[in-house]
């Protein structure tokens, strides 16, 4: 994790090998803002918030590096269901619990409980310069006791591996070296302003200012009986810890602004335990998540308005949902659209996410990610997922069609129930396929025949990938309209472009910008291709035919009076209550 003035950013190499980075903004109040730039008051700031910040990134980065598709255990599952919460959430705020008991106990607790075991054998070192020398004594001892212990642990050691990565990289940068892995190798795993530097300083001043500040009030003279004593002491401990934060972190920066052999002698102690314990070598690999970490940081820092990003990891299914879809509304992107999303993934009915608590897996998770991300440029869900259900046939959809709509079903259901055996079937301007497609499938026992133009023979190729895709019968002809069509059909049926030319440029950006204008285009006022189809129809269409019409909205009364020979017409209204088809008999 690398902190620059404005963000936090980490980096961590997940299973597969690949370098994830969460950048998130120091988001910090006005009043914590100003508590920062105050000395002796910033240290105290900096160490409770980097306290925080280091549990949450630590855990977080566990989430990434751990995770894994196994699936959900009873304890998993039951957090879902019952309180929409993860397992790794819960983890974080237990261990981070776990930490601060733990700390309170041992470097706290343990060694006045220990001072207070040795004045009780030996009542005359109470208050003495002894008495202190020898809690200074524990606390140290314990320190080092823990540091060396916890390194015993395979997870604390590749911790400290790339804690060594995060120090070369730093170091790298600060002697003006391009940031290579083989230039951050060759750099010093030591850096002065390091934690490790930090926390050896706060035990000593810890020492230091509690020892006086006892000896002054005569803490340990006062009062005889032990368990008061024990507690008063303890209580003060806590009470000073700011005080010891604050003096701390101001000593820390004053010896980091000097590089003299006097300032090496303060410094020594940190840079021992930095060498002994705290970091180690890294390989090439963790240096390159360094880097990906610190460059990112320096990218935030230059950029303001560059966006917040989040690790890709499982977790809950409707906090997941709720975030996606609060995310789609902010970039005002349909929210069904994020539903569809998850949907198609997890394998659920979408009339089912909100009742689920299901956990989605860690590779569900990145496969959403990856989508939800492509959605935010504006291309259309369908051409994402590279496939659309239409009318229980499943089609191909990419920037050569459009992509079909809900309404142009309600087309396909009146043609399959108007189509009768042996007839001959036409689709003008058949894009994908669907209509075509749909009803040769759905009819395909009455021994119909359907041939599908298109004037794209770009749209024809990806029209027969869909025939073939539904394992369905249908002669493609690449033809503007009628031109290359022969013989008489029984029904045709045409969903042509029909938006008027000036009103493209107002279309939603996913129409406007993806899919074909030659698809959408029908001319100054829509009514093109229907005056064209009116004027050729006669010589196509077979006795007592019939022609099926998709419309825009408001263009219904306009197209029916151009098919002034008709003998009668039928107007459906698709699912908003708009004159949508068309059924004109011949």
């Amino acid at each position: 994790m690398m902190q620059g003035a404005t963000a936090y950013c980490t980096a961590v190499r997940d299973p597969e090998g690949a370098i994830q980075v969460e950048r998130l903004r120091l988001n910090r109040s006005p009043a914590a803002q100003k508590a920062a730039k105050i000395p002796f008051v910033r240290g105290v700031v900096n160490m409770f918030s980097s306290l925080v910040r280091g549990t949450k990134t630590l855990m977080r980065s566990a989430q990434v590096y751990g995770a894994d598709d196994s699936e959900p255990g009873r304890v998993q599952s039951w957090l879902a269901e019952k309180f929409n919460a993860d397992i790794m959430e819960v983890a974080t705020y237990i261990s981070a619990l776990l930490g601060v008991a733990l700390a309170v106990g041992l470097f706290m607790i343990l060694p006045q409980l220990a001072i207070s075991g040795i004045i009780g054998l030996f009542p005359s070192l109470a208050g003495q310069i002894w008495e202190y020398l020898l809690l200074g004594l524990f606390k140290l001892i314990i320190f080092l006791a823990y540091l060396g212990l916890i390194l015993l642990l395979k997870d604390i050691r590749r911790l400290y591996r790339y804690h060594g990565a995060e120090h070369k990289t730093i170091n790298c940068y600060e002697k003006g070296l391009p940031l290579t892995p083989e230039n951050v190798q060759s750099c010093s795993r030591i850096h002065d302003r390091c934690g490790t530097s930090f926390l050896f300083i706060v035990l000593i001043i810890n020492i230091a200012i509690f020892s006086v500040i006892s000896w002054a009030i005569g803490i340990d003279v006062r009062i005889e009986n032990g368990v008061l004593r024990f507690l008063a002491r303890l209580g003060m401990e806590i009470v000073l810890l700011p005080v010891i934060a604050g003096v701390s972190y101001e000593i820390l920066k004053l010896l980091a602004r000097f590089h003299g052999k006097v300032s090496l002698i303060f410094k020594w102690p940190g840079i021992l335990l930095q060498k002994v314990f705290t970091t180690r070598e890294p390989e090439l690999e963790m240096i390159e998540v360094a880097i990906a970490a610190f460059n990112a940081a320096m990218d935030m820092d230059a950029n303001p308005d560059m966006e917040e990003t989040h690790f890709v990891t499982g977790g809950v299914l409707k906090p997941m949902l709720d975030e996606t879809k609060k995310l789609f509304s902010q970039k005002g992107i349909d929210e069904s659209d994020a539903e569809w999303i998850y949907s198609l993934v997890l394998n659920i009915p979408r009339s089912k996410l909100e009742e689920k608590s299901a956990v989605v897996k860690p590779s569900e998770a990145k496969k959403i990610e990856e989508i939800v991300q492509k959605r935010l440029t504006g291309r259309p869900l369908w051409y994402i997922m590279g496939d659309t259900q239409f009318y229980d046939c499943k089609i191909k959809v990419d920037e050569r069609v459009l992509i079909p709509r809900p309404e142009t079903e309600i087309l396909a259901e009146h043609a399959i129930k108007t189509v009768e055996e042996g007839d001959k079937v036409l689709d003008l301007c058949t894009g994908s396929g669907c209509l075509a497609i749909a009803i040769a499938k759905h009819c395909s026992s009455k021994h119909i025949q359907v041939t599908a133009s298109d004037v794209s023979d770009a749209a024809i190729m990806l029209a027969k990938e869909n025939a073939n895709l539904n394992s369905v019968d249908v002669n493609f002809v690449q033809s503007d309209l009628f031109e290359k069509i022969h013989g008489r059909f029984n029904l045709i049926v045409c969903n042509p472009p029909y938006i008027k030319s000036a009103e493209i440029a107002t279309l939603d950006r996913e129409v406007r910008d993806y899919e074909p204008r030659i698809a959408l285009d029908g001319g100054a006022d829509g009514l093109d291709f229907y005056r064209r189809l009116a004027r050729e129809i006669s010589r196509y269409i077979a006795k007592n035919g019939m022609l099926m019409l998709e419309v825009g909205e408001g263009q219904a009364e306009e197209v029916l009076k151009l098919f002034e020979k008709r003998d009668y017409a039928m107007v459906v209204k698709d699912y908003q209550g708009v004159d949508r088809i068309l059924k004109i008999a011949f």
